[in-house]
């Protein structure tokens, strides 16, 4: 059996910072409150409710993941946030419309006492949006300085033990890397000269990173897949990872395209459109900030499918996404996915689906998780880029990106189950046994 990794205990409060307190943050919130009142359940949560076997089947060990790994308890949890528009997260949660009332009724005096701080915003990255409660500095510097007072008043006026931070605000304009960017010294230059190369994402990227704070990006920003910031969280021994949640069409798209690919099924084409009527869909209408949600989308295919081995199957593949803002279906999102399939003797086939999903019922659960493995991670003694937790990301940060994102939700699944064996001294499950 290996040796088990040395974890820090996972003792005292944890806060928990969310740059964006509108509608994902909002309902993290709400139901990691409502979970601590024993007035719901966590579902979609893996860290709360999922099962890890450890050993052979016929050992019959299968203890919850929170069971097994020294995960910090939902009751040590403390709520801080950053936005541009909502004063707290009661009144975001109720502008969202995502929750009923008669859920927030009984968490409502809680989450009225979550205010947000003024939030570090650009509307030039995100133009649908207009900023009430927003930080000024002479420089961008200034601004990140201005965000690491707040995480660390925060952590004091808390008395929180640790932080971890999870980016829930909107999704930014699409920016292609530049040389600001590539080191360390180039990016820090760029803050004192407010390189309008550098996205508010960015700075709460680097603001977290230097004050210690595991970093968890849930949007297609890039906001720490930057070198300067993989270069950064090694110098500082701080977990990172990214990049946007892995929520509804692409979750779908995960979980099929590795079942066709099983039965060497072939695929001519993929078409994609949502319909959804939240901020972030407001957001997402502007052709920009469109395209940083499309480059995460569109990746995910072709990763999993490998037209490279298999061009008699996937070489040739039409593969389409369109997000189209309609404000009457508010948070519960509206996907429709149709694929062009092909069998023995290349017969057409065509499968359709249909996911009336809310988006951030999906996400909320995921923010409570990557905030728990992100925290553990940092106990854990784990600094970079955190490849084991590539599960909940539409398009995940690597260790090595020369060898691409592995997209395939089942192979994910197993390595973040497998690291955590590793971590407790437990073998691999590789599933060669009968």
């Amino acid at each position: 059996m290996p040796g088990s990794r040395s974890i820090a205990p996972a003792t005292g409060r944890l806060g928990v910072l969310t740059p964006g307190l509108g509608a994902v943050a909002s309902t993290f919130m709400a139901g990691v409150l409502a979970v601590r009142s024993n007035n719901a359940a966590p579902i979609g949560s893996l860290t709360q409710m999922a099962h890890i076997r450890l050993g052979s089947r016929e050992e019959g060990r299968n203890p919850l993941i929170k069971d097994f790994v020294p995960l910090a308890s939902l009751d040590d949890i403390v709520f801080g946030a950053w936005d541009p528009i909502s004063a707290n997260a009661l009144e975001a949660a109720r502008t969202a419309g995502v929750l009923e009332d008669r859920d927030l009724a009984a968490v409502s005096g809680e989450l009225e006492g979550i205010i947000a701080m003024d939030a570090v915003f650009d509307q030039s990255w995100v133009s649908r949006l207009e900023g009430a409660r927003v930080k000024t500095g002479n420089s961008k510097m200034d601004l990140a300085q201005q965000l690491m007072a707040d995480i660390e008043r925060f952590r004091l006026e808390n008395d929180c033990d640790r932080l971890v931070m999870v980016w829930c605000a909107s999704t930014e304009a699409y920016r292609e890397l530049s040389d600001v960017h590539a080191t360390i010294d180039s990016f820090e230059q760029g803050l004192r000269d407010s390189d309008e190369r550098i996205s508010p994402s960015q700075i709460y990227a680097y603001a977290a990173i230097m004050s210690g704070v595991p970093y968890a990006n849930g949007a297609p920003n890039l906001s720490c897949d930057a070198p300067c910031m993989v270069a950064l969280a090694e110098r500082e021994g701080v977990p990172i990872g990214g990049r946007d949640f892995k929520t509804g069409q692409t979750l779908m798209k995960t979980i099929l395209a590795p079942g066709l690919k099983s039965r060497m099924l072939g695929l001519r084409g993929w078409y994609s459109t949502n319909i959804l009527g939240n901020r972030d869909g407001e957001v997402l209408d502007d052709p920009e900030n469109f395209r940083s949600k499309e480059v995460s989308k569109l990746g995910v295919i072709d990763t999993i499918l490998e037209p490279g081995l298999y061009p008699e199957l996937y070489g040739n593949v039409d593969h389409v996404v369109r997000i189209n803002y309609y404000p009457p279906r508010g948070d519960n999102k509206e996907g429709w996915d149709n694929i062009d399939i092909f069998g023995w003797m290349g017969y057409p086939m065509q499968i359709k689906v249909n996911f009336l999903c809310r988006d951030s019922i999906l996400a909320a659960p995921l923010v409570l998780d990557l905030a728990l493995f992100f925290d553990l991670a940092a106990r854990a003694g784990e600094k970079g880029v955190q490849e084991w937790l590539s599960f909940y990301f539409k398009a995940p940060m690597t260790s090595d990106p020369s060898l691409g994102a592995e997209h395939d939700i089942f192979i994910q699944q197993i390595k973040l189950k497998n690291t955590l064996r590793e971590w407790m001294g437990e073998e691999p499950v590789t599933h060669s046994e009968a």
